[in-house]
């Protein structure tokens, strides 16, 4: 009955995706509009969604190489000692292809729909502002469902293929091979990610300061010749990579639940599959959430997208509470530990609690209605340098309460289920992913509609109503960044108690039954030590990687847009055209060419570490990767957010308006921290989690040859 429920479920979110699809797609592209207007929105149509596809397409060829490589990497180097008769590598090589196959499927969904419904809703904010809503919404709803749908359905196939392919291998060695679909997800997210944020931020740099700073002309102005790859990037980096990154955390998080799960509930089928049943239930409640929440005025906007991140958390915490008294045994021992049902469900509802917490925190500190935006908009008074000093000063005092909120979730997490409870935290704050995503998405769906508004020259009423749910969307996609860093805070650390439960297995094969690996871990050891500081200087060098990489690439963006405005006459008069489709060139050229070091450093330390030194070097650059990433991810993409947001304060005819100085240097503030909200922070959830992951995995090849060098 389980497993038929949890496929029912992920085949209704697959089903509502379409829906909604559909919905979106019926909408006609030029709905209300002159003939001549219809065509340039074609046009502009056409050119965002054929430059989405193309940055794609040459993106998956990339990946198509790596996929295959690194499943003959992972079938040579991974050999169980628990079952000598299977080559446990090769299955897990066939989990990790399944788990990439359907993170790259949900990208294009996502970027499909997305590049389908920015000019609907452009179209349709022609009427009022409820149908631009409806139509942006929706074609978020197809990234949210379809995802959450495809991860459960996956999973469920996973594990179903495993059991027919190995049937008299235990529950937790199956479990382990499963969670080389997680690997397969965050590997493709790392590059959907970093790829995507070199791509947007090269060519919203070079865009901003050229087009806006050196020639003076509008956002979105027809005559910036970046202006097209910019609104590509919006896809590219918000929708296909943000959908790789929480699809990621989804499969990861179910990963590690289900490796310990297997060991505690080895003979209960409800209890080990609880884990997944989690995420799918999520499914029908984030529908219930979507259909209460309407939209009739302008001023319903804002509050609404919050509506639904409350709401859908509320019924959430309802749900499960049955779910878990249905699912999980009264009273259950892990590693010697009893616990309890009820303390797996308050598991639950601290990491869901701390997820939610975490996204008010940050809406708080990067919204223009609050006061720490509103004073660094201020700071601008007195030039661009104050701007930037109050600006990463609010990055890092905005780490403080949701660190503080995540670290609450771990210690409740950690007191009433042990390491299994921190894996149930983190799908907590993951329970409302569907409705997540759903906002998320609509994020750029509303950034690129009021793009394609100012492109076609349609009335400045329709402007308005664009800028109005863009202005949402900014809020909730900032809420979206630290919902995800969130997310992956907790995300690997449950990978992490899954790697050291399962090294501990491992070894106690080689060691004896009373071997702890855990109590062997400590700061004292200097190979442990030594590898904390390691890792927690990963993320510095990281950051500072792919920030070095978007400048490179937004340099060759800055002197080609300098150079068609130089070289092409009539381009300020609107009579020359812009040659749209080399800026989208460079910016696909920079973003395939910048992807591969920063993935070879994520990818290769953990396997480099866990060869020469063994399993508790490894969990010490796990653990301070994990702590210093964290810190640096939140305090990056809040000060990104809160520069934007400053702008638009400004814009808004706040401080001097557009064109003042205040506004000039909110402008430079916000081109310093685009790299930071787009890139480097939201690409930082992938560092801390894909070395997790990966750990993991390898736990065999670490346990059977790792250490060489002691």
């Amino acid at each position: 009955m389980t497993i038929a429920l949890i496929i029912i479920l992920s085949l209704l979110g697959i089903g509502i995706a379409f829906y909604y699809m559909k919905k979106v797609i019926s909408i006609p592209i030029d709905l209300g509009l002159s003939q001549e207007e219809g065509e340039r929105l074609k046009t502009i149509h056409g050119a965002i969604a054929e430059g989405a596809m193309a940055f794609l397409k040459q993106e998956y060829k990339y990946l198509a190489v790596f996929m295959i490589g690194f499943a003959v990497v992972i079938a040579v180097l991974i050999d169980d000692t628990h079952t000598p008769d299977v080559r446990e590598g090769v299955y897990t090589a066939i989990a990790f292809l399944f788990g990439a196959i359907i993170s790259i499927l949900s990208g294009y969904i996502g970027m499909k729909v997305a590049t389908a419904g920015n000019a609907r809703t452009t179209v349709s904010a022609r009427n009022n502002i409820a149908d631009a809503f409806v139509a942006a919404m929706n074609s978020g709803a197809v990234m949210g469902f379809a995802l959450v749908g495809l991860a459960t359905l996956g999973l469920m196939v996973v594990y179903l293929l495993m059991k027919a392919l190995l049937p008299d291998v235990a529950n937790n060695v199956t479990m382990e091979v499963i969670a080389g679909f997680g690997l397969g997800g965050s590997s493709i997210a790392l590059f959907a990610r970093v790829g995507g944020g070199i791509f947007t931020k090269a060519a919203d740099v070079g865009a901003d300061l050229v087009g806006k700073v050196e020639k003076g002309i509008p956002e979105d102005d027809p005559r910036n010749p970046a202006v097209i790859a910019d609104n590509v990037g919006d896809n590219v980096g918000d929708v296909a990579g943000m959908g790789a990154d929480l699809f990621g955390s989804c499969a990861e998080s179910t990963c590690a639940a289900l490796v310990i799960s297997a060991i505690a509930f080895s003979a209960d089928l409800n209890a080990m599959l609880y884990p997944i049943m989690i995420s799918a239930v999520g499914i029908p409640v984030s529908l219930v959430t979507k259909m209460l929440v309407r939209v009739h005025t302008e001023e319903q906007v804002a509050p609404a997208l919050k509506k639904l991140l409350i709401i859908s958390s509320v019924l959430m915490a309802v749900v499960i509470y049955f779910f878990t008294m249905w699912m999980i045994p009264g009273e259950f021992v892990i590693n010697g530990e009893a616990y309890t049902s009820m303390g797996v469900y308050w598991c639950f509802l601290s990491g869901l609690v701390a997820g939610l917490a975490v996204g008010l925190l940050t809406e708080y500190y990067t919204s223009d209605m609050y006061k720490p935006v509103q004073e660094l908009a201020k700071s601008c008074e007195t030039g661009a340098a104050t701007n930037i000093i109050f600006g990463l000063a609010l990055g890092y005092k905005s780490t403080v309460l949701p660190y503080l909120a995540i670290a609450a979730s771990i210690f409740i997490s950690w007191e009433l289920a042990g390491m299994y409870g921190i894996a149930i935290a983190s799908l907590g704050m993951l329970g409302t992913l569907a409705i997540a995503l759903t906002i998320d998405a609509y994020g750029p769906v509303a950034d690129n509609a009021g793009g394609i508004a100012e492109m076609v020259g349609l009335d400045k009423e329709v402007r308005r109503r664009t800028d109005i749910l863009d202005s949402a969307g900014n809020t909730t996609a900032a809420i979206g960044k630290g919902f995800a860093i969130g997310a992956a805070i907790l995300t690997s650390l449950a990978l992490f108690a899954a790697f050291l439960t399962h090294s501990e297995n491992l070894l106690r094969d080689i060691n004896g039954e009373d071997y702890n690996l855990i109590a062997s871990i400590t700061l004292l050891d200097p190979v442990v030590f030594t590898s904390l500081f390691v890792g927690a200087v990963l993320p510095f060098l990281f950051t500072a990687m792919t920030m070095k990489s978007v400048g490179a690439a937004a340099f060759d963006m800055i002197e080609e847009v300098r150079r068609q405005f130089r070289e092409i006459p009539g381009i300020m008069e609107g009579q020359g055209r812009p040659q749209y489709g080399l800026c989208v060139a460079i910016s696909t050229k920079a973003a395939l060419r910048e992807m591969i070091a920063p993935g070879v450093l994520i990818m290769g330390t953990p396997l480099v570490v866990g060869f020469l030194f063994g399993v508790p070097a490894v969990a010490g650059i796990l653990a301070g990767s994990l702590v210093a990433g964290g810190v640096l991810a939140i305090a990056s993409s809040n000060s990104g957010g809160a520069w934007d947001n400053a702008k638009k304060y400004i814009e808004a005819g706040n401080l001097g308006g557009k064109g003042s100085e205040e506004h000039k240097a909110a402008v430079v503030g916000d081109t310093v921290g685009d790299p930071l909200k787009d890139t480097s922070g939201p690409s930082l959830n992938i560092l801390i989690k894909l070395s997790a992951i990966l750990s993991l995995v390898f736990a065999p090849f670490f346990v059977n040859y790792g250490g060489i060098l002691l």
